[in-house]
């Protein structure tokens, strides 16, 4: 087994949270990790970028090549393209559907959901009015990660174990609010594959 993802966003919506998690998931099955996290402005708002890589076989590097990406998972749409030459000819695209306006030449959002619909693999998601929808607006990244669950050959259980180890502290309310925003996102995304 071999998973090669990139994570992509801006600063303060929650990518780390979604690698810790996913690592979480990996280690449990016993598989090796690696990861490098890349941020852009150091401060809440810049782009952030993390290569996380899982295998069953011991990892050399910690980044990933251009072509070598399984999945880019990305909390903002333009953030999702600005990976595409690292994305491989098979590799998925999970992303949110809502930008993330931090530049003051941000591109028309209809340019940059039609070049995303013109990507083979890909799902559209909008994370944020699915937070809503189970009242759990913080979650939204954790919606992403249900979204992106299905195409990372990991068990869902493995991800709510995950969920709840790095979310206990903070209580019970709050491990099942988020383990309710897993499963809102891998509900969706396994409507969309069956489609």
């Amino acid at each position: 087994m071999k998973r090669d993802i990139i994570l992509s966003g801006v600063g303060g919506q929650g990518i780390l949270s979604i690698a810790t998690v996913i690592g979480k998931a990996a280690l449990a099955l016993g598989l090796y990790i690696k990861q490098a996290e890349v941020h852009g402005m150091s401060q809440r708002g810049g782009d952030v970028q993390s290569n996380l890589r899982l295998s069953s076989d011991p990892i050399l590097s910690d980044l990933i090549p251009h072509g070598g990406a399984d999945i880019i998972i990305s909390m903002e749409p333009m953030e999702a393209l600005r990976y595409l030459p690292y994305l491989n000819r098979e590799g998925w695209i999970i992303t949110n559907t809502e930008p993330f306006v931090n530049i003051p030449n941000y591109p028309e959002m209809e340019a940059v959901t039609r070049e995303l619909e013109q990507q083979p693999h890909v799902v559209l998601i909008d994370i944020v009015a699915i937070a809503h929808e189970i009242s759990s607006p913080r979650s939204a990244n954790i919606v992403l990660l249900g979204a992106a669950a299905p195409f990372l050959h990991i068990e869902p259980d493995k991800f709510e174990e995950g969920i709840r180890a790095i979310f206990q502290r903070k209580g019970d309310e709050v491990v099942q609010t988020n383990i309710a925003a897993f499963r809102a996102g891998y509900e969706y995304a396994q409507n969309k594959i069956r489609k």
